[in-house]
């Protein structure tokens, strides 16, 4: 082979090198801003207090519900949370499911106007329902769920809102109160709302006096909590997904371009 051909493949195989080391360049910058959106998608699934089911709760029905707690700093855990009851709804019924490594306690209040449960005149009910860390607490990175068993739930509202309080380790307080109104921005402190159904035709939706409806109603309901985790683990799935996706379309274009040049 002649030393021009020798110049010229060598001057063919030089700006192919040079493209091939601007990709390699660039594809670490693709699988970053892939793994941006993933944070992004992911990271308003547990990004305050917030009370679930949401949107499967029954009016006048007992329910479980799970108030959903994430330890969103980075140097300290959350050792206590206390979630105030709705006074304008009062709930006569509110039982703690134990969670291991806390102790809870309820502090009830006489109410201003006795309610009718179950054939029975109640006249106090619980107001606030403090769990407090017997170890080290929710640790950053993790969060933590309390489950409660609450009834009767009201016949003549959308929505139940609690108000929370969420204490660290060095006595730090977040105050989970603020109302979200409809069509407005989420306030940046947003209190935590149960939604609830329309009582079902059937009646299983309102208290029963023998208290299988609210054992029903309560594993509805947590069952409806576990499909709404699935969903969570479904969006960052297909998160994921889509930075593979752009991973390997960065990949396509490279290969394509080789072939071409």
């Amino acid at each position: 082979m002649s030393s021009n051909s020798t110049m010229a493949k060598s001057s063919q195989q030089q700006p192919e090198s040079s493209r091939t080391r601007r990709y390699a360049r660039r594809l670490p910058l693709v699988g970053t801003l892939a793994a941006g959106g993933v944070l992004l998608l992911a990271g308003p699934a547990f990004a305050h207090v917030s009370v679930q089911p949401e949107g499967a709760a029954a009016k006048g029905s007992f329910a479980t519900v799970n108030f959903n707690v994430p330890n969103e700093r980075d140097d300290a855990s959350t050792v206590k949370l206390e979630v105030t009851m709705p006074t304008d709804h009062p709930l006569a019924s509110v039982m703690p499911q134990p969670v291991p490594g806390w102790k809870v306690s309820i502090t009830k209040a006489k109410l201003p106007k006795p309610i009718e449960m179950e054939g029975e005149k109640i006249t106090e009910a619980p107001s606030k329902i403090t769990w407090t860390a017997e170890d080290k607490g929710v640790e950053p990175g993790q969060f933590q769920q309390f489950p409660l068993s609450v009834g009767q739930l009201p016949k003549d509202a959308d929505q139940v809102v609690f108000k929370a309080l969420q204490t660290y380790d060095d006595k730090q307080v977040v105050r989970w109160i603020e109302p979200t109104k409809e069509g407005a921005p989420e306030p940046e402190n947003p209190a935590p709302v149960l939604k609830l159904t329309a009582a079902e035709a059937d009646g299983h939706g309102a208290a029963a006096a023998d208290g299988k409806s609210g054992a029903k109603d309560g594993a509805e309901n947590t069952a409806a909590a576990d499909a709404s985790g699935s969903d969570t683990t479904a969006r960052v799935l297909g998160a994921i997904g889509i930075v593979v996706g752009i991973i390997g379309v960065g990949f396509g274009v490279f290969a394509g371009r080789r072939r071409s040049a």
